[in-house]
């Protein structure tokens, strides 16, 4: 069988994630992901050396719509999984220094 997602890892993506899962779902998750890996273990096995690479099984064309501009997001709601923020922006590492002039 594939590697096991254990519950400690479902719990490290969750906060990745910014995600608070209950006990009951860390726990379903850690069965469902373990069972996708196995699944994936399976297709891993089949001979695809005839078989020629594709982006998409099927054709994919762009859908275009007009562009209409609508309601923007609310402040709160556009930070409320920000890790840090300062006041209505969001707070960051400085990353680039200045040259006094």
């Amino acid at each position: 069988m594939a590697a096991r997602i254990d519950e400690q890892q479902v719990r490290h993506i969750a906060h990745l994630a910014r995600l608070r899962p209950t006990d009951a779902e860390v726990r379903l998750f850690s069965e469902q992901l373990s069972h996708i890996l196995a699944y994936v273990e399976q297709l891993n096995e089949l001979d695809t050396s005839d078989v020629p690479p594709t982006a998409h099984a099927l054709p994919v064309h762009n859908v275009f719509r007009e562009d209409v501009p609508g309601d923007p997001l609310p402040v709160d709601r556009a930070l409320a999984n920000a890790p840090q923020r300062d006041g209505d922006f969001f707070a960051v590492p400085k990353v680039l220094e200045q040259d006094s002039a």
